[in-house]
């Protein structure tokens, strides 16, 4: 099964055949030189081929810590939507949704109408994207609950709903997984009893025969591997051991102690031949890792799930900022009783996600010279505190004090109350369906070249991670609205549509506005017969 939609894109520059649709796009951009006091700005634009796989496969998602809260709720949330359950709550009847999810519940503008009205459609309705009901689940953990007890004790699902999917999720156990406590919290050792044995590099090729055996056992065309255990405390990243794909290897071989858990995951799906996206915040995706995911032509990602006061902090910071006002202190306090909680109540896994949280800001900030000398930066301030009595209710106070005209003050004081996990597995979800869809994507500057990929560092899932990683040397955006606009802007070149924009010269310019409302603007590009179905994005 795949993601169907009745879009068809007429235009010279679009081909669909059963295999691809193929693009023609023209990627524009400005060049900006700047001498003495002298700015120049300089129109640029080449063009590009780009070739989309329409046909899906079978897609596998193995979960390092599946036996957590986001692990069982992600395996409830899909079993939940696939078989459309409905649950009584004290506030009655329940229906299953993926509200949280971009690819599922959120919107494109496609264009506009006849009456030069938007259009939008579901951004999974964009292009080819396995859906979630066809995705097939495993993974590790250190604990050896079965997935219904793991969901018991996260104590998110609501109890009706855990009594409905208890005796399919109680058939699923996690796979052992690798446990070092050098790299996360004492805290955790009473779970750590479902173990991979021997040296570091044993563990590996355990790791490789797990996902092949998923892989032969189910016939899965490709498998994504994704970490959403524990926070690791940060590996000291060394020149000689993490630098290069043959250091790294070498390292982990020679068992050598700042190999961490994460990477050796890390390596072990990219070897074969898997995606790995960190979901954690952790020195995991280290140069040696990019460069053998670049050999194998695999994608890595990470790292940090961007959930809701992440966003919310971003698009405060972005608003402030754009708005001419200078954010001089933004204060975060956070407590919240899940394992993460007790995980990151231990000294150095906290800092892990301290440093994650503070690199928010940092691109806004050197957005705007006229605000921020160069080097200066708002006092940010992260504390995480574990209150087991509030489970996965995750409680964030924010204060955000900004610098006004003449030297005046504002201050903005957030209260958020979220439910952790419910949060962060849309944006699971989300991670795996783009991660597929963007294995498939392939590009070329003309007919005599072969089709490559994008980087290996997959930069294109910003919008859904904390602290997005790029191509060493590459600028990271953390604006949330210039992550979203740039992603949406990625899918519609895949169809040869321009980046949307929101100049709507159609409703202000007097001739463009009489093409409209004639119908002449329809007239010169008159809507496509219907194609047969073999010419519909989104079918197999």
């Amino acid at each position: 099964m795949s993601t169907t939609s009745n879009l068809i894109v007429s235009s010279p520059h679009v081909k669909y055949t059963d295999d691809y649709i193929f693009s023609e796009y023209e990627y524009n951009e400005t060049l900006v030189t700047k001498k003495d006091n002298e700015i120049v700005a300089k129109p640029y634009n080449t063009s590009l081929s780009i070739r989309t796989g329409r046909k899906i496969g079978k897609v596998g998602v193995m979960l390092v810590g599946w036996g957590g809260n986001n692990g069982s709720t992600f395996t409830a949330a899909v079993l939940a939507n696939k078989h459309q359950l409905t649950w009584n709550t004290k506030n009655g009847q329940m229906d299953s949704n993926w509200l949280g999810s971009i690819t599922q519940a959120s919107t494109v503008r496609l264009g506009i109408d006849e009456k030069g009205q938007d259009v939008f459609v579901t951004m999974s309705k964009l292009l080819p994207m396995v859906h979630p009901d066809d995705l097939v689940i495993d993974g590790w953990d250190i604990s050896p609950l079965n997935l219904a007890d793991a969901m018991v004790r996260a104590k998110v699902i609501d109890y009706d709903l855990q009594q409905k999917l208890r005796k399919e999720m109680a058939t699923m156990r996690p796979r052992p997984a690798i446990y070092d406590p050098d790299f996360i919290a004492a805290n955790q050792a009473d779970r750590a009893v479902n173990l991979i044995k021997g040296t570091r590099y044993e563990q590996y090729l355990q790791i490789r025969a797990d996902i092949k055996d998923l892989r032969d056992k189910n016939k899965l065309d490709r498998v994504i591997v994704l970490w959403t255990a524990n926070t690791e405390r940060f590996c000291e990243v060394t020149k000689g051991v993490h630098d290069t794909s043959e250091n790294l290897e070498r390292a982990l071989r020679h068992n050598n102690l700042e190999i961490s858990p994460s990477t050796i995951f890390a390596l072990a799906a990219i070897d074969e031949g898997c995606c790995y996206i960190n979901g954690s915040p952790q020195n995991t995706i280290v140069d040696g890792v990019v460069e053998r995911a670049e050999k194998m032509g695999v994608f890595v990602a990470g790292d940090d799930f961007k959930s809701g006061q992440t966003k919310l902090k971003s698009v405060l910071v972005e608003f402030l900022v754009s708005a001419g006002l200078k954010p001089v202190s933004i204060v975060s306090y956070n407590h919240l009783g899940n394992n993460d909680g007790k995980n990151l109540s231990a000294p150095r896994q906290f800092r892990s996600k301290e440093i994650s949280k503070s690199n928010v800001v940092d691109d806004m900030v050197a957005s705007n010279s006229e605000l921020y000398a160069p080097g200066e930066k708002p006092d940010h301030v992260v504390v995480i505190k574990y209150v087991p009595y509030v489970g996965d209710s995750k409680r964030a106070m924010d204060e955000y004090t900004s610098e006004i005209l003449l030297h005046g003050t504002n201050t903005l004081v957030v209260h958020n109350t979220c439910e952790d996990s419910l949060l962060a597995v849309p944006l699971i979800l989300d991670l795996v369906v783009l991660t597929d869809l963007f294995c498939r994507v392939f590009y070329r500057k003309n007919e005599s070249e072969e089709w490559s990929p994008m980087h290996g560092v997959l930069a294109a899932l910003g919008y859904l991670l904390k602290a997005p990683l790029v191509p060493r040397g590459a600028p990271v955006d953390h604006a949330l609205g210039v992550q979203r606009a740039a992603l949406a802007d990625l899918l519609r070149a895949c169809l040869a549509l321009p980046p949307a924009h929101r100049m709507r010269l159609e409703h202000k310019i007097p001739f463009l506005m009489s093409d409209l409302r004639s119908g002449v603007m329809f007239e010169s590009s008159p809507p496509p017969k219907r194609q047969k179905l073999t010419q519909e994005n989104g079918d197999k």
